[in-house]
């Protein structure tokens, strides 16, 4: 028994170690000069990241080639659809059937980050929003975003749907620099819609010194993420923030690159955002503990294209009148270690021991439950064995 408990000093500690050197809530950013795409600052900018909503400036950038070619209007109007009609939220309440402009759709991006309206755009110049989702990538790759992959103009949830912080920088600045027409519909506070005035959900463009605006996302697996832009003394920086663990996080970590870069805080990367090394994107992480995933972290490019996800426990819904009360407490979810590394400690570890046999640890036997005589108690315990949540 000695033995045994010798083996458990060595090797829990060895163990602690290494749980301790993975950490969550990592997140990626960017800022660079809008006058000539200078990398001023970057963290993980080049890692695989989901978009969210951020997908719909690019949604935007496809409509504002549409209207340059007269391929469309601001004021033309576009129908609803079934499909459009059924997006989740964030969305205008568009109903199938119902008309809406193309500049009504384009604000309700902008401010409200309708998926609705992204559909209807979608659909209105792709026929499906399938086709609208290839252009898009098509359109991404002549930019330059090699690491973005698009299966639909909303950001909502798909595991192909992929980008890096390097690739929306480079399409914020390619927005700006090829459609300085549109560019001052990201400043929008609020635009008026069926007689209501719908104010914009971005805070930074509401109260960031000189903030020029962009777009926000966010859905379980990316975090909060935040597109920006800001114009100080005659210099306009933009910035791209991914994997906020809350909103207000997020704002945070923008203003706190903001402010550096605008203050010239940062040494210099000697980068520039078209030029910079893009290979290596590995597989988004799953940010967030909500949603029908767990968390994972940063993992390298593997063989496999696709992230790997970590499924929830689904539970089976109980009768209201059925339900036991208990109290549920929460439980930190554990870094996850490699086997190989695991098995590899261990065996340096018992090397280390004297050696000598290990004395056999004895399986605790369950205690004998005398039977219950108490009708009313032996249904309790049979109703607590029932709805036990282990």
């Amino acid at each position: 028994m000695k033995t045994a408990k010798k083996i458990l000093h060595i090797l829990i500690p060895a163990w602690l170690l290494l749980s301790t050197q993975v950490s969550y809530g990592q997140h990626a950013e960017i800022i660079i000069d809008a006058e000539n795409g200078n990398v001023i600052h970057e963290v993980n900018a080049s890692h695989s990241w989901f978009p969210a909503s951020l997908t719909k400036l690019m949604t935007l950038y496809v409509t504002f080639e549409a209207l340059r070619a007269n391929q469309i209007h601001l004021h033309d109007t576009l129908q609803t659809s079934a499909h459009a009609a059924r997006q989740p939220n964030s969305k205008l309440g568009l109903r199938s059937g119902e008309v809406i402009t193309v500049r009504d759709a384009i604000l309700a991006l902008i401010t409200r980050s309708a998926n609705d309206a992204a559909v209807v755009l979608a659909e209105g110049l792709g026929g499906s929003e399938d086709n609208f989702a290839a252009k898009m990538t098509e359109t991404a790759h002549s930019l330059g975003m090699y690491n973005t992959h698009f299966m639909n103009a909303t950001g909502l949830p798909n595991q192909w749907q992929v980008t890096t912080a390097r690739d929306l920088a480079v399409l914020a600045w390619k927005t700006q620099r090829n459609f300085p027409e549109y560019y001052p519909y990201f400043a929008s506070h609020n635009f008026l819609f069926k007689g209501r005035e719908l104010r914009a959900i971005n805070k930074f463009t509401a109260t960031y010194p000189g903030a020029e605006g962009m777009k926000t996302g966010f859905t379980c697996g990316s975090g909060y993420n935040l597109i920006s832009s800001a114009s100080q003394n005659g210099r306009r920086l933009i910035g791209v923030v991914l994997g906020g663990m809350t909103s207000p996080e997020r704002y945070q970590l923008m203003i706190s690159m903001m402010n550096g870069a605008f203050s010239n805080k940062f040494v210099s990367t000697g980068l520039n955002v078209i030029s910079m090394p893009t290979n290596d994107a590995g597989t988004p992480p799953f940010q967030l503990d909500c949603g029908n995933f767990a968390p994972s972290t940063f993992s390298s490019n593997e063989a496999s294209a696709a992230p790997v996800f970590i499924p929830r426990h689904i539970h089976k819904r109980i009768h209201p009148a059925k339900r036991v009360a208990h109290v549920v407490k929460p439980v930190a979810i554990k870094p996850i270690i490699h086997a190989k590394a695991v098995t590899k400690n261990l065996h340096k570890a018992i090397k280390t021991l004297p050696h000598g046999p290990v004395e056999k640890i004895k399986p605790v036997l369950k205690p004998k439950v005398s039977k219950i005589n108490n009708k009313t108690e032996a249904k309790t315990q049979a109703h607590k064995k029932k709805y036990h949540h282990s």
